[in-house]
């Protein structure tokens, strides 16, 4: 590979013009796809295969007429005063408007739907009054019922008397006339009250049934009572936007000429806010705060490098790689579903690398130039050293970003795969069009007191003795010690989807939800959707009772505000209900609701099915914790591998990682006191501290760790070969950092400015990572690679470079520094040699300046 590379440089330099080109007519490409294929970016984050997706596509089967995305717009009185009867007008006529815009279904009209639930309400009380009325009609019909019984059995008896007398006094057929006569008049008068009472039952059976239904009404309208679409003190009032599709296929086109007819509306003493659901942000894929954190990687190159073309070739190089990474991954975006955070990780990390990468490169040519090596060949042997160890650091890289496909997570897959493209676009043009630059440069690079001074360095100082134990382990014990304090938060960390809070303060979303929150109550900004399939089909007669009886045991539920049916499917098994809870869309109160919701036992119904934000966050945080383990077996077992073969050594790959490990969970907890528990809210910009995004934590994992043991391999290859050119294990730890501090440090300063500009984007999910990125970065480099690293190293000795015999018979050979090249080709062969035998007496000074660095910039140490 290191004879590759060094050819390829070579070539590079000597078609300097031809590779730029080349690389200016990809750039153009990519342009050209992603004007031609490019579509909508989605800021709706949805996993297929969940419980909350199998109840959304039960809702989309079941009940069509609520099928399609719905979002919500908040209409407010500026002075806080009633809606006047114009104002109510002018809403009306701007939601009628709305339904002839693209992609819209149908409106809801907030001032009718309370006005409909008004006058359901007052039917009730007008009903229960009619029932009453009715019922006391019943009542005293009765009772005439029950008098004229009471006079037709007493005539009974007196006719029975009569009969009886005239028998004893034998003058019964004298008189069996009129008494028949007047038996034929009781009778007729019994059969006319035996049919006014069955008259009066059948009454009162309707009555009955009728005060049931309207009792069972009365119920439902209960449960729902604290579902509002105008707010009590009618100064705000929400109206529902119905679409005909999903809010994640609704194109950005339809949704912006929403938000344009709402917010373009100018009704006198309103103003309209539009709800996340619709008015989203897209972040920024480079914004003031991203160029911020480039200027500062731009100071930190010209500091280290001395020359504005030294500083401006990494830059120019790292802003085509993202170009071309973030355009080509874009065009995809037009048949695949891509989230709104996808490019924004690709340009985070094809900056970063992409300005190290060439840092790497760059400076090994700095370094040989000074020594005397000539331009073309300095090109090449850096190309062949240091761009061989960039292509060993990024495969580690690019496996840990293509291993989020294993996840199974199709949003998370494809981050990793634009992330791993721009990586792989970064490694490309680090080793082509970095060596066509630097060949158009030329003696440039270096400042004029260095050209001045070519091949006048002398030998380069290297440090004589090793740290003390002592220090090692307190450098050890204190390391980990802050490591694991900074990691506290993360023990109590929370994982969830961002919600209407998360948006910018000064957004229409951000003014929207907060109403809601104030007017209506903090569940209405989540409701959940809750769909019960019953054993057995309902009957028509029934339905009203059987959605109070299962809607009455929901409302039972802890945290639960309001319970509103939605429907019956076409066959009758299925009902949903909106079900309002206490807490927002990311509260632990509605969490647990769902939760108990799933669990919830009710009579005739085979399963309750919860959809919404909470369950949402459940399904992701269940979904990422069930892919974590294959995902780190995948990308740690396969780096331990990489690093088995580029140190020959089992232990140093394993102390590599459990480094890592700490670093990961001190970036965790770093996110966590600032996101969730709100610490030092204001210097981020955080406004709404609240759960941290689902999906942070595995996306870090394998970011960081691509990174983590890029330092690694660049330190510690310094010492490895140190050892291997005969001095002490202790001695080559010391010298292996004072030979890669430098270009790690500025690395690591780099990339943690780089990721330190997102944090400060208008996205809180761009927030959170670029935060949590910067933060793993900064201690990894510093505290662990630069500190705990060299401690351990130290303390285990030359324990620290043993591997079984067998294992290392069968391994091969790993050139990562290229150290076979420079043997081969003799001013770099001079230059090692010279540095190799090169040092300074005990006690003397051992800190070699910058410009006179014995490492490479691979990491490398020629000593």
């Amino acid at each position: 590979m290191a004879t590759l590379l060094y050819r390829l440089g070579r070539l590079a330099a000597r078609r300097a013009w031809l590779v730029i080109v080349a690389w200016v007519v990809v750039l153009g490409l990519a342009g050209g796809a992603f004007a031609l294929f490019g579509g909508t970016l989605t800021s709706a984050v949805s996993i297929p295969g969940t419980a909350t997706q199998a109840v959304s596509d039960e809702l989309s089967e079941k009940f069509p007429a609520a099928s399609g995305g719905s979002g919500s717009v908040v209409f407010t009185t500026s002075d806080d005063s009633a809606f006047t009867d114009e104002q109510k007008t002018e809403i009306a006529d701007l939601l009628t408007r709305t339904e002839e815009l693209d992609d819209v279904k149908g409106t809801t009209n907030p001032f009718d739907t309370q006005a409909q639930l008004a006058e359901q309400a007052q039917k009730v009380t007008d009903g229960r009054a009619q029932i009453d009325a009715g019922t006391a009609q019943l009542e005293a019909g009765q009772a005439q019922i029950d008098a004229a019984q009471a006079q037709l059995t007493a005539g009974q008896q007196q006719l029975d008397a009569a009969r009886a007398q005239a028998e004893a006094a034998g003058q019964l057929a004298a008189a069996q006339a009129q008494l028949d006569a007047q038996q034929a008049q009781i009778t007729a008068g019994q059969q006319q009250i035996d049919e006014q009472q069955a008259t009066l039952d059948a009454s009162r059976t309707e009555l009955e049934t009728q005060s049931a239904t309207l009792e069972d009404g009365a119920d439902l309208l209960a449960l729902a009572e604290e579902i509002r679409q105008v707010s009590k003190d009618e100064t705000t009032a929400v109206a529902s936007i119905q679409f005909d599709k999903a809010l994640n296929l609704v194109t950005t086109e339809s949704k912006d000429a929403l938000v344009e007819e709402m917010q373009g509306a100018d009704i006198a003493g309103v103003d309209v806010e539009v709800s996340n659901d619709i008015a989203a942000s897209i972040p920024e894929i480079l914004g003031p705060g991203e160029v911020g954190g480039v200027v500062i990687a731009a100071i930190v190159l010209f500091v280290m490098l001395g020359t504005l073309i030294g500083a401006g070739l990494p830059l120019v190089n790292a802003l085509i790689g993202v170009g071309v990474g973030v355009l080509a991954s874009l065009a995809l975006s037009g048949t695949v579903e891509m989230l709104s955070v996808t490019p924004v990780l690709g340009v985070m990390l094809g900056l970063a690398v992409g300005i190290d990468y060439s840092l790497f490169i760059l400076n090994r040519h700095r370094q040989q130039l000074r020594d005397g090596v000539p331009l073309e060949e300095s090109i090449g042997l850096a190309n062949g050293t240091s761009g061989n160890a960039v292509v060993f650091a990024g495969s580690t890289v690019l496996i840990a970003l293509l291993a989020l496909n294993l996840t199974g997570i199709p949003f998370l897959g494809l981050m990793g795969t634009v992330g791993a493209v721009c990586v792989f676009v970064a490694i490309l043009i680090a080793v082509t069009l970095t060596p066509a630059l630097l060949r158009l440069v030329g003696l440039r690079i270096l400042t004029k007191k260095v050209r001045a001074r070519v091949g006048q360095t002398g030998p380069v100082k290297v440090p004589t003795s090793p740290m003390r134990t002592g220090r090692a382990v307190l450098t050890l014990v204190a390391g980990v010690a802050v490591l694991l304090i900074v990691a506290i938060p993360a023990l109590s960390m929370r994982l969830g989807l961002p919600a209407g809070s998360s948006e910018p303060v000064d957004s229409s979303a951000y003014t929207a939800y907060k109403l809601i929150d104030d007017k209506f109550g903090a569940g209405v900004n989540g409701p959940l959707i809750v769909v019960a399939d019953l054993d057995q089909a309902v009957s028509e007669d029934d339905l009203v009772a059987e959605q109070v009886r299962i809607g009455t045991e929901i409302k039972g539920e802890d945290d639960v505000v309001a319970v509103a049916p939605i429907g019956a499917s076409d066959d009758d098994r299925t009902l949903a209900f909106q079900v309002v809870p206490q807490g927002g869309p990311s509260s632990e109160s509605t969490e647990q609701l769902v939760r108990d919701l799933r669990g919830l036992d009710v009579e005739g119904v085979s399963a309750l099915g919860v959809a919404g934000n909470a369950s949402g966050n459940i399904d992701v945080s269940e979904k990422l914790a069930s892919a974590l383990p294959l995902y780190l077996l995948v990308v740690v077992g396969l780096s331990l591998i990489i690093l088995i073969f580029v140190f020959r050594s089992i232990l140093v790959p394993i102390t590599a990682t459990l480094g890592f490990v700490l670093s990961l969970f001190a970036a965790f907890g770093g996110v966590t006191a600032v996101f969730q528990w709100g610490w030092l809210a204001p210097v981020f910009g955080v406004h709404d501290p609240g759960p941290i995004l689902s999906f942070l934590p595995i996306l870090m994992v394998g970011v960081l760790f691509g990174l983590a043991m890029d330092y690694q391999l660049f330190l510690v290859s310094g010492m490895r070969e140190s050892f291997a050119h005969g001095a002490p294990a202790r001695l080559a730890v010391q010298r292996g950092v004072h030979a890669g501090r430098t270009v790690v440090i500025a690395a690591a300063l780099i990339m943690t400015a780089v990721f330190s500009g997102f944090v400060f984007s208008n996205s809180v999910m761009i927030q959170s990572i670029g935060l949590g990125l910067a933060l793993g970065v900064l201690v990894d480099a510093f505290v662990v690679r630069l500190l705990l690293i060299p401690a351990v190293m130290h303390l285990l000795g030359d324990a620290a470079w043993w591997i079984p015999k067998w294992l290392d018979r069968i391994l091969p050979d790993v050139d990562v520094e290229g150290a076979s090249l420079e043997r081969s080709h003799p001013a770099a062969a001079h230059t090692a040699d010279e540095q190799h035998h090169s040092h300074v007496a005990p006690g003397a000074e051992v800190d070699a300046p910058v410009t006179a660095t014995a490492h490479d910039g691979d990491g490398a140490h020629r000593a």
